[in-house]
């Protein structure tokens, strides 16, 4: 296990654990049960979302094979049938409202057993997860080519014209139907919105009217594939011709190894509306060059040409120096999609390289770290606010226009509030324009807590600003609230107070901090007060209206200040 381990992080993948059937029964649903589960060892690995390659147990096997060198990387080959002979797939006009793509291809003389049958059903579905994006991008439709005859046909036509009997049903039902039918299936129903509203539905038919799939929901019951199947059709179809290309690539090119004659896979023709014709699978190879002091430099390390060739090679990228050195040619294999760049081929030196024989090394540029002005002034005042005896609360930048609205006697419009297009929740609308809903939030959860209670924060604030690039502005806020059996606005007041010491702003009007009455939506007619510094005013202080105190479920009187701090940075 701890070699499969090593190997798996040199490979640039991760065992993400080891497990069993049984364990991971008992983990979810409890030992009762968990009996009678296999006991057999389960390897659960973690692959990069863009290696397709190795989705499968067929793929990741040869792809550790070629890495250890105990194996070549076959060379996959496409077999064109003779004239008239090899299956054709036709598609027509109707289709491009719908799914406008198809290709398609045959695994001749194919020898499946139990495991390799599962693993080919199993790789569908992950593609379909993946790549195919919940089958929106393709779907994949396997059928044994020993039942129906070519050619094919697929086109689409109205849901109460399609009448056939689904995967694994008993009888027939129309396209309507088969709606309704698996609206309440869990794994079916989340792909039926696909095409649910279209007029037409996409559907693929053999020479005598065989329905052979309705992609992207369901296969014909007619077509479907058993271990003993000899001859695998597979078509995909979708919306993206790319992706349809790389799936048909990925599943021909891991299963052709079970054909009778190995990693050979047997083309199909598709005929298009306007009359062209195309082979498929495509399976290209390309070649790219890179040169060494590229991936060299770009790694950190020093290897000579040959070496970095020999890394690639053994990442399933065959390559050789060309040039007297000074150029590295590799060649693409169809299963290796993702290589689109000349980085991806840089990182897969550097995977076969091991990253841990790196050397690390110190930049050459040296940079001093310093603190944001703005932080190091938050970080000094909390400190001291706590020293003042009060408790600092952390509470959600998002909330509920109710929160920042009308529960304070605002308007939403006055908030100038930043609102999130698409809530999950309702508690989550809005950022938030100022810190004490969620302080008073926190006290109405901490109600049983003794009496005083003495909150503060010092967070952002996000207000709308069309003249910033983004549309929004972020301000540092400071927030304090103290709930008691009185008001306590003498103690907020000395709070205040005391934060001004600490900023070295004296009480006077020519350069310091003054305090003049105000009125607030929230406060306390008569209670409340707006604080002026360095010529502006920087927020307010005084007693919360009894009508905001019972808004946050609150029962006794409470006294808050909220003041910006980026001035006296």
């Amino acid at each position: 296990d701890e070699e499969f381990n090593e190997l798996c992080f040199e490979f640039g993948l991760e065992l993400d654990e080891i497990t069993s059937e049984k364990d991971i029964i008992s983990k979810e649903k409890g030992e009762e049960k968990a009996k009678g589960a296999s006991d057999t060892v389960l390897y659960k690995i973690d692959v990069p979302a863009n290696r397709y390659d190795l989705l499968c147990l067929e793929g990741l096997v040869r792809g550790l094979q070629v890495f250890k060198e105990r194996i070549n990387l076959p060379r996959y080959e496409k077999i064109i049938p003779a004239q008239g002979e090899g299956q054709r797939l036709i598609i027509t006009e109707e289709t491009v409202q719908v799914r406008p793509h198809a290709v398609a291809a045959v695994l001749r003389n194919i020898t499946f057993t139990k495991e390799r049958y599962d693993s080919f059903i199993d790789l569908q579905e992950k593609l379909h997860q993946n790549i195919c994006r919940r089958r929106a991008l393709v779907a994949i439709g396997t059928h044994d080519l020993d039942t129906i005859s070519g050619p094919f046909t697929f086109t689409a036509k109205a849901p109460s014209e399609i009448k056939f009997k689904p995967l694994n049903q008993s009888q027939e039902y129309t396209a309507s139907q088969i709606m309704d039918l698996y609206r309440t299936d869990s794994h079916l129903r989340h792909y039926l919105h696909l095409i649910e509203n279209k007029p037409l539905y996409p559907v693929i038919y053999d020479s005598n009217g065989v329905v052979l799939s309705m992609p992207p929901i369901i296969n014909g019951d007619h077509t479907k594939i058993s271990v003993n199947t000899r001859n695998v059709f597979i078509e995909c179809t979708g919306t993206d011709m790319t992706k349809a290309k790389i799936v048909l690539d990925i599943i021909v090119t891991m299963f052709s190894e079970y054909c009778e004659k190995p990693f050979s896979v047997e083309a199909a023709e598709v005929v298009y509306p306007n009359g062209k014709t195309h082979i498929y699978p495509e399976l290209a190879y390309r070649k790219e060059k890179v040169k060494p002091e590229l991936i060299n430099k770009k790694v950190g390390i020093s290897e000579t040409p040959s070496s970095l060739a020999k890394l690639l090679t053994r990442m399933c990228l065959k390559s050789h120096v060309i040039g007297n050195g000074n150029n590295i040619e590799i060649e693409i294999p169809p299963t290796r999609a993702d290589i689109i760049h000349a980085c991806d081929i840089v990182e897969d030196a550097a995977i076969a390289y091991g990253y841990n024989n790196i050397q690390m090394t110190i930049p050459k540029t040296y940079t001093i770290a310093n603190q944001l002005p703005l932080n190091k002034l938050t970080e000094l005042l909390r400190l001291d606010l706590a020293a003042a005896g009060f408790t600092e609360a952390l509470t959600f930048a998002l909330c509920s226009q109710e929160d920042i609205a009308d529960k304070l006697g605002m308007d939403i419009s006055a908030t100038k509030a930043v609102r999130i297009a698409n809530p999950k929740t309702a508690e989550f609308q809005v950022a938030r324009t100022t810190l004490l809903p969620g302080l008073l939030k926190t006290i109405a959860a901490n109600r049983k807590m003794p009496l005083p209670l003495k909150l503060f924060e010092i967070s952002d604030i996000v207000v709308k600003d069309p003249d910033t690039d983004v549309g929004a502005r972020n301000h540092r806020h400071f927030c304090a609230v103290y709930y008691n059996k009185s008001p306590g606005f003498e103690i907020i007041h000395g709070l205040l107070d005391r934060v001004m010491q600490l900023l070295e702003v004296p009480p006077n009007e020519e350069n310091g901090y003054t305090i003049k009455a105000t009125e607030g939506s929230a406060f306390f007619p008569g209670r409340c007060a707006e604080i002026f510094a360095k010529g502006q005013s920087i927020g307010k202080l005084g007693v919360l209206h009894p009508d905001v105190i019972t808004k946050f479920e609150l029962t006794m009187p409470c006294s808050a200040l909220e003041i910006s701090i980026e001035p006296f940075v």
